[in-house]
């Protein structure tokens, strides 16, 4: 099975690198042949013969027309003399005595200026020569680019290095248990066969962006002793029609002589989405790459053993005939990790982190609901990150909390200093929100308060959920907007109007309100849902709401999302109106402390009764 697999090889080095070689050289051939002056001075010939007469010259070489000097005390010089004119006939006025006793040498160059002149004819020849060479080898190079532009790019996964296993993947039971059978089913087909099962065409993952999609397909790479081709979908579409389903079917070829092989297309939604509602009609390139590979994965050919895996998380896009069964016959949902899972995740994540003893890998989970396997994972590494910035050598819970505060709102900054007048609003702002979802039954505990700025945010009140939840009822979002208004509502009892502050606050509400009525059905208008998405993906988003209600629906719509606001703020401004002693008290300490944990902002209360806090059991979630 393995022998047929080839790796990918070195390429030889290109021409240009040994052009460059060779000019290297024979510039070192002229350097050669052809030294500097460098230092040695070059003098006239009036100055050369004053120095012969005055015995200041030790010796003399006559070298074609150049003379080279050198004086009694070693000094190197050279001069020019006329072409056929000897030493003889330039020293004829000197005393032959003064001559005589000159070291002179006559220095023979005829071979050499053979050579020279040699190399120098031949050196522009050889450079023309390896220039037209050059460009013949670039343009046979890229006619070879060309003949493989439709080649598939998809990537061999070996099998040994990184190797990642199911024991690597923390949460995802179901889809462990799902892809887990599809590995089984490669490494021991007969004893699916005997009962009459056929391998799987495809497999999808869906998932939301980090719940570990592409992780568990490596995973089946690691468990499969099978060869695992993997690409992404936008690697198939190019900008010349045609070369995708090239691709494509180049892809597929591999892989079937290969076979038992998987393939793996991340990104699915790149290339699949439904056709006929874009602006090219049936005849543009990511049409025709889909269509291909509805063809190669039930097409005429049967018990090809390849299965194809794909991933996504916009599954609504993906055309009805790509997910139809017989092409992927299986649709595994990754979701959200749950309290157990987000610990799991937690505890992969954490292998070669020092931890102290005392961190508690729960706790942290329970405060990091809705996160991902991606921001747990970032979690981790910013608390290892905090650690060595304050050259600790293990990680603290501190550390841990300082780094879910900073994947969910972002880091401090401490550089933005408020003035007192807005610190003040910013404290009553926040301790409005607390004090307000405090006293409802159906908002999440207050775990912290601070008004550090973080992100776009002068403040923050984090309330945190002593569960998942995967229902919310109506009194749970009509106390949630309650909670939204608190920090709107303290602002006005307070300092008589309004800031910029509150305008997110006032975003999620209205949104709140309006899903209430358009969506959920939970307003007097009845379990009517108003409005519906459109499906067609080349609309914009803002386009996308198909409006299916008349001008008369719609103003009673309106109506009652003012409803629910109305109530809302109503009951906001008479919670704290009740209570503003203890809004001054908790604003007063979160001006001097900054921050305040859940426990110090629940000791306010002392015996001022707050409704018990309603909660689901895991009975009643389904």
């Amino acid at each position: 099975m393995d022998s047929k697999i080839k790796l990918p090889q070195n390429k030889p080095r290109n021409s240009f690198f040994y052009l460059i070689m060779a000019a290297l050289i024979i510039t070192a051939v002229v350097i050669i042949f052809n030294p500097g002056d460098g230092s040695t001075k070059k003098v006239s010939m009036n100055t050369f013969i004053e120095q012969v007469k005055n015995a200041e010259v030790k010796s003399i070489e006559v070298k074609n027309e150049r003379i080279n000097i050198t004086l009694v005390d070693d000094t190197k010089e050279f001069a020019f003399k006329e072409k056929g004119e000897t030493l003889r006939e330039i020293l004829q006025g000197v005393p032959s005595d003064v001559v005589n006793d000159i070291d002179t040498q006559i220095v023979s160059t005829e071979g050499e200026e053979l050579w020279y002149s040699l190399l120098m004819s031949i050196v522009p020849f050889l450079l023309i020569i390896g220039f037209f060479v050059f460009m013949m080898r670039q343009a046979q190079s890229s006619n070879n680019q060309a003949m493989s532009f439709g080649k598939s790019k998809a990537r061999l996964t070996d099998k040994e290095k990184n190797k990642t296993t199911f024991k690597d993947v923390a949460g995802a039971k179901e889809a462990k248990e799902e892809l887990i059978e599809i590995v089984d089913f490669l490494k021991t087909p007969a004893k699916y066969t005997q009962m009459g099962a056929k391998i799987p065409k495809g497999v999808i993952l869906v998932g939301g962006p980090g719940t570990g999609k592409t992780l568990l397909a490596r995973a089946v790479a690691g468990e499969a002793n099978v060869p695992f081709f993997n690409i992404s979908g936008s690697e198939f579409v190019e900008m010349f029609v045609g070369v995708g389903a090239s691709r494509v079917r180049d892809l597929f070829k591999k892989a079937k002589r290969n076979a038992p092989a998987i393939i793996f297309i991340d990104e699915i939604d790149a290339v699949g989405r439904q056709r006929g509602t874009g602006l090219g009609g049936g005849h543009d390139e990511r049409e025709q790459t889909l269509n291909q590979i509805l063809t190669e994965m039930d097409g005429f050919e049967k018990d090809t053993n390849v299965i194809v895996m794909a991933a996504t998380n916009r599954p609504d896009v993906l055309d009805p005939a790509l997910m139809r069964p017989g092409r992927f016959d299986r649709r595994i949902v990754v979701d959200m990790p749950d309290l157990e899972d987000r610990e799991a995740i937690l505890g992969v994540h954490s292998k070669g982190k020092p931890l102290t003893k005392l961190v508690d890998l729960k706790n942290i989970a329970r405060q990091t609901s809705g996160f991902s396997g991606a921001d747990l994972e970032n979690l981790m590494n910013e608390a290892a990150i905090l650690a060595a910035r304050r050259a600790k050598k293990t990680i603290s819970m501190k550390e841990l909390q300082e780094s879910i505060e900073k994947v969910m709102m972002g880091p401090e900054r401490k550089s933005r200093v408020l003035s007192k007048h807005e610190k003040e609003i910013t404290a009553y702002h926040e301790s409005g929100h607390a004090i307000v979802g405090h006293m409802l039954p159906n908002c999440d505990p207050v775990h912290k308060i601070s008004i550090i700025s973080r992100g776009m945010a002068l403040g923050v009140t984090w309330f945190l959920p002593e569960e998942d939840k995967h229902l919310y009822t109506r009194s749970k979002f009509t106390d949630e907007l309650v909670s939204l208004l608190g920090g709107y509502c303290a602002e006005e009892l307070v300092f008589g109007e309004m800031t910029t502050g509150a305008s997110n606050d006032l975003e999620r509400a209205t949104s709140i309100a309006r899903n209430m009525v358009t969506q959920y059905g939970m307003s007097e208008l009845g379990p009517v849902i108003y409005g519906e998405r459109n499906h067609e993906v080349f609309i914009g988003r803002d386009f996308g709401h198909v409006k299916n209600y008349s001008e008369e629906m719609a103003k009673k719509i309106d109506a009652q999302i003012n409803n629910f606001i109305d109530i809302a703020y109503k009951k906001a401004k008479e919670l704290l109106s009740k209570n503003r002693p203890l809004l001054d008290r908790i604003a007063k300490s979160l001006i001097e402390k900054e921050t305040l944990t859940g426990e110090e902002f629940a000791s306010f209360f002392g015996e001022i009764k707050v409704p018990k806090k309603v909660m689901y059991s895991k009975s009643t979630i389904k």
